[in-house]
């Protein structure tokens, strides 16, 4: 296969009828390591928003058990990339996630600006980092992908578009990014946990240059000292050149899934999509985003 025969294959597909197909493809074959990088600044993002990282700090999910907080995120939505909707396993996950949603009240909009990250970050991204730019199709796809979970995840008033999705999450960041000190610890052990994964004098290293690819609302908000413009440039520039030379490598063969990654630590027997993520018990703790309305059942309860 040619490095762009792939993505001739995904314009010849149907960017509504086919989202998830064209969403796979993407994010298993043609961009995997970007995903992973772009979803994980996704979920960091919600945590500026101080009603979303008061509740993760009170929950303890990503201050005490980070690692397990990250697998299991991680594995739950891949199982539904990897699988699909109508699968098994991908019904399976989303009856996960909803079971631990609905445990903890959090309002609609904040439910929204989440999956507006999961849209508009990718995106944004990749078209930074990335070894080409996201097609109109691949832009597309993802929005309804996520148009689609975010039905089966209750979510009402979800935008119809990628330029609605990206509309909500500049408005919304612009009106409720902020200072909170509970926000701040989980905004710290994130990056701690980032740092971990790599060989321990690097730490501050690592550190810095995650600070070096946050944009200045995010630093802003959590009140972190902006890194050096020369820093910023150059990891940058470093993170540039990664995507000018994966375009000269062989397109890959076999899909990557989020579960193959090197970053997944807490499951080396394997694991059960059922018994991933929290059981929380209601008022204890818990997850981020809920449907508030019962009435808007889900189609896997």
């Amino acid at each position: 296969m040619k490095r762009f025969e792939r993505l001739g294959h995904i314009r010849r597909l149907d960017p509504v009828a086919d989202a998830h197909e064209i969403y796979r493809l993407s994010t298993a074959f043609e961009f995997p390591w970007d995903y992973t990088r772009a979803l994980e600044l996704a979920l960091y993002r919600t945590y500026a928003v101080p009603s979303i990282g008061r509740l993760l700090a009170r929950t303890a999910e990503l201050t005490e058990r980070t690692q397990k907080r990250y697998d299991d995120t991680s594995l739950l939505l891949d199982t539904v990339v990897e699988h699909g909707f109508a699968s098994d396993e991908g019904r399976t996950a989303i009856r996960r996630i909803n079971q631990m949603h609905r445990s903890y009240d959090i309002g609609d909009d904040d439910m929204r600006y989440v999956l507006s990250t999961f849209v508009v970050v990718p995106r944004r991204w990749i078209d930074a980092y990335g070894w080409r730019r996201l097609s109109r199709h691949e832009v597309v796809a993802s929005a309804e992908y996520y148009r689609t979970l975010g039905r089966h995840l209750g979510i009402p008033d979800i935008p119809e578009t990628y330029e609605e999705f990206e509309a909500l999450l500049d408005s919304y960041e612009e009106a409720h990014f902020g200072w909170d000190e509970k926000a701040r610890q989980v905004s710290d052990a994130t990056l701690t946990l980032m740092a971990s994964w790599y060989p321990r004098p690097l730490a501050p290293l690592l550190r810095t240059a995650t600070l070096a690819l946050l944009d200045e609302p995010l630093l802003r908000a959590f009140r972190y000292r902006p890194p050096g413009a020369n820093t910023t440039a150059l990891v940058r520039r470093a993170v540039r050149t990664r995507g000018r030379l994966v375009r000269l490598l062989p397109p890959r063969s076999t899909p990557h899934f989020a579960r193959q990654n090197r970053e997944i630590k807490g499951y080396p027997n394997g694991y059960r999509v059922t018994d991933l993520g929290t059981h929380p018990v209601p008022g204890l703790g818990g997850c981020p985003v809920r449907r508030r309305d019962a009435s808007a059942a889900d189609p896997v309860e």
